[in-house]
């Protein structure tokens, strides 16, 4: 019986090293390989991380200019952001049609001609969360106060000190947060926009780790 067994495997062997190379069949493997593939990548890019490549130097000393982060996107899916994260968010939008850079507005629409945020390129800007919904957040003498206190919100991120040529007053809204730069003094955030405040569908992902040129957490 196990003679018999043998043989037959033998057989089976033979007539499979016998059998000619079939294009089409190891085309349609490649083929399903690689659409499994790019599903994978499009599911984790767009529900789980989100990768981006810090173009200026607004969030210095912490991450510096052409280091690439990955963030997690589940953690604002399934989470509010907190005061202290770093985070991706949408900023605004590069027209396709008229060449503007916009940030978004509320309105949703390019503001020179009027074609559609969704039909334009998306600008993603990484700052800190240094105000949630509800908070009252003012800025003076170099330093950021919360919620009325007299103590200065302790900030060992910041390149150097602030600097602050009048006070500033936030009281920001439901829904919305106050974005700042690390590098404060040379960062494009909150206190220049024109739309001060970004609401929670515009927040991406919580930043977790540098992964170039080196790998290291963040906070």
């Amino acid at each position: 019986m196990k003679n018999k067994e043998r043989s037959d495997k033998r057989k089976k062997i033979e007539q499979e090293e016998e059998e000619p190379f079939n294009w089409k069949k190891e085309l349609i493997s490649w083929l399903q390989i690689l659409v499994i593939a790019a599903l994978a990548a499009f599911i984790l890019d767009t529900f789980i991380i989100a990768n981006s490549r810090i173009p200026s130097g607004s969030m210095e000393t912490t991450i510096m200019t052409g280091d690439r982060v990955i963030g997690s996107r589940l953690s604002y899916t399934f989470g509010e952001p907190e005061r202290g994260d770093i985070a991706i968010f949408v900023f605004g939008y590069s027209c396709r049609g008229c060449g503007v850079e916009y940030q978004k507005t509320p309105e949703n629409v390019c503001p020179a001609c009027g074609r559609s945020d969704k039909r334009n390129k998306t600008i993603y800007y990484v700052k800190r969360v240094i105000g949630v919904p509800g908070d009252v957040v003012d800025i003076h003498d170099g330093c950021v106060y919360l919620n009325g206190s007299e103590t200065p919100e302790a900030e060992p991120y910041l390149a150097e000190e602030m600097i602050t040529p009048q006070p500033l007053h936030y009281e920001v809204p439901e829904g919305h947060y106050l974005m700042l730069g690390d590098n404060r003094n040379y960062s494009a955030d909150a206190r220049f926009w024109r739309y001060t405040y970004i609401s929670k569908d515009q927040m991406v992902a919580k930043v977790l780790f540098r992964y170039f040129p080196k790998i290291s957490l963040l906070k």
